[in-house]
């Protein structure tokens, strides 16, 4: 990187006498993982973290400065905003041209056009100038050719973020389609929640190096904490009133109840604090890992603050066997008081209840812990979501606390099913009936 143009222009003529007018800057440096067929791969970092470059490097279009890239099979790419299309030329010639980019025959181009059309669903627009198109034009058709042209790699680089709510929808249906035709999908997304659910694994990035290559919830996690570090690492010493607990004993555990304790290896955090034990029973107490639909539960989990910190946030997310969040809820959204601070040393105990109204089926859950400062959550009520939000710094997150399960509920005067989908949503239903009168025949 050079700081004028001119030193770039000096160091053409003066190389040779070993002068060095400008600085070294490493996109990205000691990053490596495999990705293996039929996976679906994230990527995922803060703006300049090197997620993009990494993308292109796997596609071809630049070249590694040391090390290897090896793809086996045939790549399609969904990078930048209409790359790979000639604005001047209709979207049905960059049909063809992306086709015989990839090495496809203008029949076989031919043969699956309509299906691409169909799938683009830009009307008549197919026939026009691709430069006339609206970003959501650009990516159905990018979007549409790129997962028609057999693949064995499909890189995706926030193509999916431009979208409406139904065309994503699609998407995810069609990429689930490739994953189980074997398609390797590399996914770089702003885009978290996507991640967790959609990816197996995910790498994330900082400053061009791979900090952590593995499950993409704990990706995620990873993530999030390495927003709180820099909080944390300007943050002060809280300053903890003297009175600590909120009004009452501390909760008990019930009597006979096994808690259990959480290795150090399963949770993510940078020592501010820890969870000391997690606990799953029903509403008298008693450890169970069954549950029947609608029955209520009770989580147990309790952390260990190791430095003073403000207003404790803490909460629960649920999620399926495909790794999608049914139900996520804290302190913050259930209105549950809280100390204005803790002291390092002291421990957070929680009692988390949830009527399981959910589809039946097998679920994980994970807890975490994050602090506020205290002005913000004491003006939380007039502040928006993302404001809140942003106020937090995360402490401690036990990505894979516990399981559980749901099953139909016992014949007892009532269907064994409460409700269909993913979660029970409150409502009526009422009926009506109406006498219809038949017409008088004529003729």
């Amino acid at each position: 990187m050079y700081a004028k143009p001119q030193d770039r222009l000096k160091q053409m003529l003066f190389s040779g006498l070993g002068r060095h007018y400008g600085s070294d800057f490493w996109a990205l440096r000691h990053v490596s993982f495999e990705v293996e067929p039929g996976e679906r791969f994230g990527v995922i970092g803060r703006n300049g973290s090197g997620k993009s470059t990494l993308l292109q490097m796997i596609a071809g279009t630049l070249a590694p400065t040391e090390g290897e890239i090896t793809v086996t099979g045939r790549v399609a790419a969904l990078l930048e905003l209409g790359s790979g299309f000639n604005p001047d030329f209709t979207g049905r010639e960059n049909v063809f041209i992306n086709g015989a980019i990839h090495g496809l025959s203008r029949e076989r181009v031919a043969d699956r056009f309509d299906a691409i059309a169909a799938f683009a669903d830009i009307g008549e627009f197919i026939d026009q100038p691709v430069k006339l198109y609206s970003s959501g034009m650009f990516v159905r058709l990018a979007f549409a050719v790129g997962t028609s042209i057999d693949a064995d790699v499909l890189l995706i680089d926030e193509a999916l973020a431009v979208g409406d709510v139904f065309f994503r929808q699609k998407c995810y249906r069609r990429l689930d389609e490739l994953r189980e035709r074997g398609v390797s999908i590399v996914l770089v997304s702003h885009g978290l929640g996507d991640i967790e659910q959609f990816c197996d694994r995910a790498l994330l990035v900082e400053r061009g190096e791979a900090l952590f290559v593995g499950p993409s919830v704990a990706a995620v996690k990873r993530y999030y904490l390495l927003e709180s570090r820099e909080k944390l690492q300007s943050a002060r010493s809280a300053d903890v009133p003297d009175r600590q607990s909120v009004p009452g004993e501390l909760l008990a555990w019930p009597e006979g109840l096994p808690i259990h304790a959480v290795p150090e290896s399963a949770q993510r955090s940078d020592g501010w604090a820890r969870c000391v034990g997690v606990a799953v029973c029903d509403e008298l107490g008693i450890e169970s890992r069954v549950f029947e639909q609608g029955q209520r539960a009770v989580f147990w989990y309790e952390f260990e603050v190791l430095r003073d910190t403000e207003v404790p946030v803490t909460g629960l997310v649920i999620q399926n066997e495909k790794g999608t969040i049914v139900h996520g809820k804290s302190t913050l959204e259930s209105g549950t008081e809280v100390p204005a601070g803790l002291r390092g040393g002291e421990r957070f105990r929680v009692r988390h209840e949830i009527a399981l109204e959910v589809g039946i089926g097998e679920y994980t859950f994970e807890v975490g812990l994050a602090m506020m400062n205290r002005n913000i959550y004491e003006q939380r009520r007039q502040l928006s979501h993302a404001d809140l939000s942003a106020g937090l710094v995360w402490l401690c997150a036990v990505p894979a606390a516990g399981q559980f399960a749901v099953v139909f509920r016992r014949p007892a005067g009532e269907v064994q099913l409460l409700h269909h989908g993913a979660a029970n949503l409150p409502g009526s239903i009422q009926v009506s009936t109406l006498a219809v009168v038949p017409e008088k025949m004529t003729g």
